[in-house]
């Protein structure tokens, strides 16, 4: 419900930046698909935690190890969405206006798009590090009918990580030349 005093201190927008500021709601379609893709991720996690648990006496260290790492994998990509849909939302549509609840995330009370460009970008590359030492520890297979991928594979998907490494430190040094001198 809206404030009486907040409705007079809005501008008066004229009928075009009313239609272009209110586009900003078309949005919500796209996180609530983003929220369907998270109940998938739970299925998808939930899934792999019953076949490590069923197969755990049956299945040695290195295809349990392979299973954990694709269950981390599932979680930081759910903890990507999250940040996706709290931070976007909050950013781009309205505020969510979660001030003194007691499970508001830390991280939401300062976050923008440069914050969460940051964040997307190191969640990206903890992401990618998880699937480079799924492959890591999947070489030794390499040659053999196991294994579903290549030397070349391999040295293209350790090339691909480290270009988003470097893609978040360009990021960060452009967030930081952005921002002004501190105690100005």
């Amino acid at each position: 419900m809206s404030d009486p005093a907040d409705l007079k201190s809005r501008p008066n927008l004229g009928p075009l930046p009313n239609l272009i500021f209110a586009s900003r709601w078309l949005q919500v379609p796209l996180y609530l698909g983003l929220i369907a893709a998270q109940g998938v991720y739970v299925i998808l996690f939930l899934k792999e935690l019953w076949h490590l648990v069923t197969g755990s006496l049956t299945m040695g260290e290195q295809q349990m190890m392979l299973i954990v790492l694709g269950l981390i994998d599932v979680v930081m990509i759910s903890n990507l969405l999250i940040m996706v849909i709290v931070g976007g939302y909050e950013t781009f549509v309205s505020r969510l206006r979660l001030q003194d609840h007691p499970d508001q995330p830390e991280w939401l009370s300062h976050v923008n798009a440069s914050v969460l460009k940051i964040k997307l970008a190191m969640a990206i590359i903890g992401i990618s590090s998880i699937h480079l030492l799924r492959t890591f520890i999947e070489a030794g297979n390499l040659g053999s009918d196991k294994a579903n991928f290549t030397e070349a594979g391999v040295m293209w998907q350790t090339i691909i990580h480290i270009t988003f490494i470097l893609s978040a430190i360009g990021i960060a040094y452009v967030d930081r030349l952005s921002q002004p001198p501190s105690g100005h």
